[in-house]
């Protein structure tokens, strides 16, 4: 896993505490809209269907919940060992597994998903009205604070929103500005880590720009090798939605400089 940097990037807690819930609830307007015939549909997300992503969004909600109610691990040797924010994206691949088989049996324990939502929903909201930024979480991947764990659920939501859109013709649950500005500076803050550098500039207009990538160091005027995209195109390369060579020819990246091949360092989540 690469080492998180040194100076981590800071978020505004209330503002992304406000975006996890307006994202949470756009998707559970989204959702209660399909029809059977859509819900039963493919994801292209394994042999998920699409009622099988609506209950796992769910899931990475209710974990907030579900963390807070346990008892705060202790500050000792023998407590969890710390994640730190940058090291979460590198740490989700190995959950896998697990997560596919509790998507599942809860899809299939829970076919009111608008009752489903409607329980997450009060459940994460009635925590976080009295749970402190730096009360500690001992989650699947490691302990983190409970501000930094929102960060991450930003990350979940808006990348399962972008599968849901993309799996259900003329759907378009809405993206809160601040939870898909997050989600878009979290994983280009993750390039920088497991590429470090200066030689090439990535942007991602108007949420993120980021250098990265061994090399010459650039200092002033127009950078020698710089990758352009929007966010959406991003989320999809930084997570393994979308080929960067596809994402090349489909016009969706521009890709400037010997250095600005991001290729092989794509994606950063499994």
């Amino acid at each position: 896993m690469p080492p998180a940097k040194k100076r981590t990037r800071t978020y505004d807690s209330a503002k992304i505490r406000a975006a996890v819930l307006a994202q949470f609830g756009n998707v559970r307007e989204g959702v209660r809209a399909l029809t059977d015939e859509q819900l039963a549909g493919a994801t292209g997300l394994g042999d998920w269907s699409v009622r099988d992503l609506a209950a796992h969004i769910t899931m990475a909600v209710e974990t907030v919940s579900r963390n807070i109610d346990r008892p705060e691990p202790a500050q000792q040797e023998s407590a969890p060992r710390k994640l730190a924010l940058l090291d979460w994206p590198f740490a989700t691949a190995a959950r896998a597994g697990d997560i596919a088989d509790g998507t599942r049996q809860l899809a299939a324990g829970n076919p009111d998903l608008d009752a489903l939502y409607a329980r997450t929903e009060q459940r994460i909201t009635e925590r976080l009205a009295t749970a402190p930024d730096d009360r500690l979480l001992v989650t699947r991947t490691g302990a983190m604070t409970l501000a930094d764990y929102l960060v991450t659920r930003t990350v979940e939501l808006v990348v399962h929103t972008d599968d849901l859109n993309r799996a259900v013709p003329g759907l378009d649950i809405p993206y809160d500005r601040q939870a898909l500005a997050a989600c878009t500076r979290l994983l280009a803050d993750a390039l920088a880590v497991k590429a470090p550098g200066a030689s090439t500039e990535v942007r991602i207009p108007p949420y993120a720009v980021v250098q990265c990538v061994e090399g010459p160091r650039h200092t002033r005027g127009t950078p020698p090798n710089v990758v352009e995209t929007d966010p959406l195109t991003w989320l999809r390369l930084a997570t393994g939605r979308v080929a960067w060579k596809a994402a090349l020819e489909d016009a969706k990246v521009s890709a400037s400089g010997e250095r600005a091949n991001l290729d092989g360092l794509l994606p950063l989540m499994g």
